[in-house]
């Protein structure tokens, strides 16, 4: 059980797994990329499968009774319950649109809930060499320093960041479009980096003010993101302005001061 390991020790290990499958993801960056699809624009890559069996080998050597949710065994054998066991949850390679790309914003992100509670998180862009990590109730760090969340304290002045998802359905965009449309009119710009987990560390470290986004894959696009986001002192709940659940598919983030006005201009624009 959990108890028998140290938090430090377990960050440590996911840190080593995480390296380990960014070393892959750096090696092949710039190679040509044999990619599949899950759906109209949504990709897999022989990348993706490698990173995730190698975290998932590394960890289970090491913690054998966990549990264990990944991005593509969940494409492949279908979703897995999130219990109170400690559970390592990971996407071995967010990003992959920007992976196939040359689009430097990718990264591993490697999670773990102990009761259901995210309570180790990393995540790595080893094209950036930015590792992002937390423990819960010990702060945030990049690259071992410690980082907290802007200061920013009027949405004019804020950077949002959003996702276009997956789906190409026309109610589905037509929808995502209009939202975007009514808070250009209430932010000072819009950025869409390809990464859920990678935006919501830049909530974290400062970069981003305001994020959401609704329909990404699941709990292991957040799982480590969400963690380092509170860890550094903002928020995360669900963009209805409810509690967060991180096994819904929905997440907004802010600093610590913009929530109550996000959460408002989030309502009046969908």
């Amino acid at each position: 059980m959990a108890e028998n390991y140290s938090l430090d020790g377990l960050l440590e290990s996911a840190v080593e797994a995480a390296k380990k499958a960014g070393a892959i993801i750096q090696s092949g960056f710039y190679d040509t990329k044999r990619v599949e699809h899950k759906g109209l624009v949504d990709l897999v890559t022989e990348t993706d499968k490698a990173c995730e069996e190698l975290i998932f080998n590394s960890l289970k050597k090491q913690y054998p009774n966990h549990k264990f949710i990944g991005e593509e065994t969940t494409a492949s054998y279908g979703a897995t319950e999130l219990t109170d066991e400690p559970t390592w949850i990971v996407d071995p390679l967010d990003g992959t649109t920007n992976f196939v790309h040359g689009f430097p914003f990718v990264c591993v992100s490697i999670g773990l809930t102990i009761g259901k509670i995210p309570t180790v998180g990393v995540v790595y862009n080893p094209i950036m060499d930015e590792i992002f990590t937390a423990i819960r109730g010990s702060g945030a760090f990049l690259n071992g320093k410690p980082i907290k969340s802007s200061s920013q304290t009027e949405l004019v002045g804020a950077l949002l960041a959003t996702e276009a998802g997956t789906k190409r359905d026309k109610s589905t965009l037509d929808a995502s479009t209009n939202q975007i449309n009514s808070l250009l009119f209430k932010v000072r710009s819009l950025r869409m980096s390809g990464s859920c987990a990678l935006n919501l560390c830049g909530i974290a470290c400062g970069r981003l003010d305001l994020f959401y986004e609704i329909g990404f894959g699941g709990s292991w696009d957040v799982a480590a993101g969400a963690l380092i986001v509170t860890e550094a002192g903002g928020h995360v709940f669900d963009p209805s302005g409810a509690e967060f659940d991180l096994t819904c598919q929905r997440v907004a983030a802010s600093n610590a001061f913009l929530k109550d006005a996000f959460i408002k201009a989030l309502q009046e624009s969908s």
